[in-house]
């Protein structure tokens, strides 16, 4: 998943029309945008004058004459949450400049900033701050290509590494919230936060550590990656012990950086994100848990009643797919909106794995960075598809850069595996449940509102059926 999308009505187009009535869209549960159903509609004829081959433009909600009753609102606005995820999901017409443009130009105007050159502040990894000169209007990959050329760093390198938004911790740590993408303006929504906390990171943007050695290559990216292998280290994603700790202090002091990390890249956890500790119902209910991922899986270091602790894999080759949902609070029995500016929800990511063979179970973490779980999951899918149909890894975060990957990229020669039968029906009923949609490419499904079902699941392309000898 890019981004959990979720309309809401605006209170300053209750009142209006039907053609008038206004809707916020929210990305991760932070507003991004508040825009006029006749703007939708106005997007959607575009959308659909365009040629995009076998791809079908979702059905739009109908203009209506009369001023709306607030059930008709609320159907509306589910209609539109679900025209709005199903077009982000798409990997055409979701990664098309005529819908990305559309939401940066509504997220622009509803932060009433105008286009003016500006300075921003993006961190790397060690705390460094580099402050390029760019407009208020510059989408991601334009701040992206201002700051490679502010640090000297090759075109052929960009692609190797995305902007984070990332939250700053009191215990001095961060908390990663998601990639910034191109349907987003990076100046905007940082200062839109109006936290001091949330700032802009640049991070490699890629899992097999095989590929460091193109960025190591260079002089730039070998500094970059260093520094994000120093920090990792510092804050404890990497685990080091006395031994190892002696020779990369004796290689830090010797200036020996690509050494440096060739040893570090044999340490665990080399190349991982680390997320907040969250929840999880494996090996049973209610436990806490502390997920990282890296190396084609999410790492569970589980804490279980008995104060007992023990750490597991999931390999993403395992997971016949995943989905997030949402919970939305209900109040008074109405539930649907969402606060001015922020949504109060809980985000789960739940996957299929196979355990053994023939034998599938369910597995969620209940976290608000469940999204960003979900994007590291998709872009290991999109490394190993592309390896698999023999493509190249350069190739695809090039396309990947230019926003041109899609499903053929990732999937070449790759058969789908079927339809996937609901989640376990006797898991708790949430009480509201927004549109999610998981994924542009490889694996997705959605939840409408009150259906805990998810009858919308494609496959993990990537999905590899073993036997116990595997195991």
């Amino acid at each position: 998943v890019t981004a959990w999308l979720q309309v809401s009505p605006s209170q300053s187009g209750q009142q209006g029309g039907a053609l008038g009535s206004a809707y916020n869209i929210h990305v991760n549960g932070v507003l991004h945008c508040r825009v006029r159903y006749s703007e939708l509609l106005g997007l959607h004829e575009q959308v659909r004058g365009k040629e995009y081959g076998n791809n079908v433009v979702p059905n739009f909600p109908p203009k209506k004459i009369f001023t709306l009753t607030p059930a008709e609102v609320e159907q509306r606005r589910e209609q539109l949450e679900k025209y709005m995820q199903a077009v982000r999901q798409d990997p055409v017409l979701g990664a098309s400049e005529l819908f990305n443009s559309f939401l940066r130009k509504a997220q622009q105007e509803t932060q009433q900033i105008p286009t003016e050159e500006v300075q921003l502040d993006v961190s790397l990894s060690n705390g460094q701050k580099v402050t390029v000169k760019i407009l208020t209007s510059d989408q991601t990959e334009e701040v992206l290509e201002a700051v490679a050329a502010k640090l000297d760093l090759p075109d052929e390198l960009v692609g190797y590494f995305s902007l984070f938004l990332v939250r700053e911790t009191p215990d001095g740590g961060c908390t990663f919230m998601r990639k910034l993408q191109e349907f987003e303006l990076p100046y905007v929504s940082v200062t839109s936060l109006h936290n001091p906390e949330f700032h802009i990171v640049l991070r490699k943007s890629y899992w097999d550590s095989a590929y460091d050695s193109d960025v190591m290559d260079n002089r730039v990216g070998l500094n970059l990656l260093y520094a994000q292998t120093v920090s990792d280290i510092e804050r404890g994603w990497i685990l080091v012990n006395k031994d190892h700790h002696r020779q990369l202090k004796s290689l830090q002091e010797k200036g020996s950086k690509k050494e440096f990390i060739r040893l570090a890249q044999t340490l665990k956890y080399f190349g991982y994100i680390k997320f907040d500790p969250c929840i999880t119902d494996f090996p049973e209910k209610g436990c806490h848990v502390i997920v990282s991922a890296g190396n084609n899986e999410l790492n569970f270091h589980v804490k279980l009643p008995n104060e007992q602790v023990k750490e597991g894999s999931f390999k993403v080759t395992r997971m016949r797919c995943w989905r997030v949902t949402s919970s939305v609070p209900m109040a008074n029995g109405t539930g649907g909106s969402c606060a001015p500016g922020k949504c109060e929800i809980k985000l789960e990511l739940a996957f299929e794995y196979l355990m053994s063979k023939d034998r599938l179970q369910w597995v969620t973490i209940s976290s608000p960075q469940a999204i960003m779980m979900s994007i590291c999951l998709q872009s290991m899918v999109d490394e190993l598809m592309v390896k698999k149909s023999g493509g190249s890894i350069k190739k695809m975060l090039k396309k990947r850069h230019n926003g041109s990957l899609h499903r053929s990229d990732s999937q070449q020669a790759v058969k789908s595996p079927p339809l996937l039968d609901s989640p376990d029906p006797s898991r708790e009923q949430v009480v509201k449940l927004s549109l999610t949609s998981v994924t542009l490419r490889g694996i997705s499904s959605s939840s409408s509102s009150n259906d805990i079902s998810g009858n919308d699941f494609h496959g993990n392309y990537a999905f590899e059926g073993i036997g116990d000898d595997d195991l």
